[in-house]
């Protein structure tokens, strides 16, 4: 099963998501095609994240660079493929400095969790997952019923069906908690633990915005979708403890006038 994309554009275009994929597209292409393996191993060592190296105080800046190395075409275009379908709507939410923030915090975080799960680890850990985790973890906190289209593989054909992302999201995080468990820290090829930390940072950092939005009520009030772009802003309206506004028919600033012609 592979997501291939939602069916909740966002009402505005998603400046910073696109800047992010173009920015990790670049430097893979500055390194990996034309490179040896030499040239490439070198760009792991130096830039992406080596547990034991963090472990005595060297190179504290790789959480950061690690987050834009990939090993492969298919790491990056995973990666970037999710950015695309996940980050639209989270952008618009949070606007996008904000979500620039929240990516790379994500990230941090989840190269932290990756690094407590193998401090002595010599294999370089690196790659946009972590970051990308923490986007898919505030899309289900905000859009739980989201559809998402996923290509399901079968034996001669391929189908294309919409499953809601909290079921999505879901079963992928078990996956990646599964693999943690299941394969020693620091010795596979899969950073499943900072997945689990990037997805629950970012569920954790969403909290407030979901907060701000009304939280169970703003699932209500968009049955746990994306707003639609002619939704609208939600305007708060403020008023003494205990008043009451007056019955909808009666409020002549917002009543339509069927009479008008």
């Amino acid at each position: 099963m592979l997501p291939i994309r939602d069916r909740n554009p966002s009402g505005r275009t998603p400046h910073v998501s696109w800047g992010l994929i173009v920015l990790n597209v670049a430097v893979f292409l500055a390194y990996w095609p034309l490179g040896t393996d030499q040239s490439v191993a070198r760009v792991f060592a130096e830039w992406g994240m080596v547990p034991a190296r963090i472990s005595t105080g060297e190179a504290m800046i790789t959480p950061l660079t690690a987050m834009f190395v990939h090993g492969g075409w298919l790491h990056i275009g995973l990666n970037m493929l999710f950015l695309r379908i996940f980050g639209d709507n989270l952008e618009d939410e949070m606007g996008g400095p904000k979500f620039l923030g929240f990516y790379l915090l994500c990230g941090l975080i989840a190269f932290f969790v990756q690094y407590i799960a193998a401090p002595g680890s010599q294999v370089p850990v690196a790659g946009a997952s972590g970051a990308v985790a923490g986007v898919m973890g505030g899309y289900f906190l905000m859009f739980p019923r989201a559809r998402v289209d996923v290509a399901l593989y079968l034996v001669v054909t391929v189908r294309v069906i919409a499953v809601p992302a909290w079921l999505l999201l879901s079963a992928w995080f078990v996956l990646q908690v599964w693999g943690g468990m299941a394969t020693p820290a620091g010795s596979g090829s899969v950073a499943f633990w900072a997945h689990v930390g990037g997805f629950s940072a970012g569920v954790a950092l969403t909290v407030p915005l979901w907060r701000m939005r009304g939280g169970r009520n703003f699932w209500h009030r968009f049955h746990g979708l994306p707003p639609h772009p002619s939704a609208g802003a939600a305007i708060p309206v403020v008023r003494r403890r205990g008043a009451k506004l007056p019955p909808p028919q009666s409020r002549g600033l917002f009543r339509r006038d069927q009479d008008q012609t």
